[in-house]
């Protein structure tokens, strides 16, 4: 859906369960997802803006749907620094919103972001990211559980060393905070958080927790009927569902 709409260069916001991508002219301008710190965070809580200048921002000029302008030409943010974080969080937000198995997808047509223009991507180029970063992820460590399970630090052997950016992740993981929630008291995006909980459980310095089960295949109820003597047609019947359920 996304190709179709940057092929119509539609305007709107692609929703899914996981996250919303705003088109602009068929060009992605900006991702949200709950699973990613947003643009405010990675500014507050890095420490490039203040959480004052933040909301005023967005007080005086999101209505206007300019606050990435206001931002600029209030000497806030060089405009630089405001593309480089605008694009790292549109992509963190677009893995999440375009994972797979993220739930329908809804386009609403008109609809715009208040941050405003920044510098738009090409839709082609985040569908290119998000399979670049999905192989990157399984290639590090191939167990996805590791990304929302809550990160239980285990302890080093003797030499082990860390960066200082994986030492930091391991000085908040107390076995109740998750990724994200080590992302967002962090200031990070979310998907460098996740590079680094695979590679740190790849070193054995995390649990890695258990994949899910696969749910226990279930038989139709009318094969508690089948008769002592089953004609051949029966037969294939219960063939036949056994393996669809398989």
């Amino acid at each position: 859906m996304l190709v179709r709409l940057a092929d119509e260069h539609a305007t709107g916001a692609l929703l899914r369960d996981h996250g919303t991508l705003y088109l602009a002219d068929g060009r992605v301008v900006h991702a949200e997802s709950p699973a990613a710190p947003g643009i405010d965070i990675l500014l507050t809580t890095g420490g490039r803006l203040s959480r004052a200048d933040w909301e005023e921002a967005v007080d005086r000029a999101g209505a206007r749907r300019t606050v990435g302008r206001f931002l600029v030409e209030s000497g806030r943010l060089h405009e630089g620094e405001l593309e480089i974080c605008h694009v790292g969080a549109l992509f963190d937000a677009a893995y999440f919103a375009l994972t797979p198995g993220g739930g329908p997808t809804r386009f609403r047509h008109g609809a715009q972001h208040w941050i405003g223009p920044v510098r738009p991507v090409p839709a082609a180029a985040v569908a290119r990211e998000i399979a670049r970063r999905l192989e990157l992820l399984d290639s590090v460590w191939p167990y996805p559980a590791v990304d929302t399970a809550p990160v239980t630090p285990r302890t080093p052997a003797p030499g082990q060393v860390v960066t200082r950016g994986q030492h930091a992740l391991l000085s908040l993981a107390d076995g109740t905070r998750t990724p994200v929630a080590l992302a967002r008291a962090l200031g990070r995006p979310a998907f460098h958080t996740l590079l680094d909980i695979r590679r740190l459980a790849a070193a054995g310095l995390l649990e890695t927790p258990d994949e899910p089960a696969a749910a226990p295949a279930t038989v139709p109820s009318w094969v508690a009927t089948v008769a002592a003597d089953p004609d051949t047609a029966l037969l294939r019947r219960l063939r036949d569902a056994l393996e669809e359920s398989l």
